[in-house]
């Protein structure tokens, strides 16, 4: 599944658009890693635990989302984004969204 962020795909032609999809995970944060964020944060620097859990949620989100599309019949997505949120400080919602569409490559 070709997923871009542009609004078109160079080289290729979208011959329908099929509406919005999207793709949802919500997430609780890792114990472990809270617990290292909040000793790290004292010092400074990157909080690798979060950034593993945050980037292993964007990853199932954009998956989830493909999933969605191809349901639909779409060959791409466009106009993807990411949307993210903290519910009751403790859980981590990460949306994926964009257009299915059909497209075919130029001759």
């Amino acid at each position: 599944m070709l997923i871009v962020t542009t609004n078109d795909l160079a080289g290729w032609r979208i011959t329908k658009v099929l509406g919005e999809v999207n793709g949802l995970t919500v997430r609780t944060r890792n114990v472990g890693a809270q617990l290292g964020a909040s000793l790290k944060a004292l010092g400074g620097g990157e909080l690798r635990g979060l950034t593993k859990q945050l980037q292993e949620a964007r990853s199932e989100a954009l998956e989830r989302l493909s999933e969605s599309a191809a349901a639909l019949g779409a060959t791409a997505v466009v106009a993807m984004r990411y949307d993210s949120n903290e519910l009751a400080g403790t859980f981590q919602e990460i949306l994926a969204y964009g257009t299915a569409v059909i497209a075919e490559p130029l001759a």
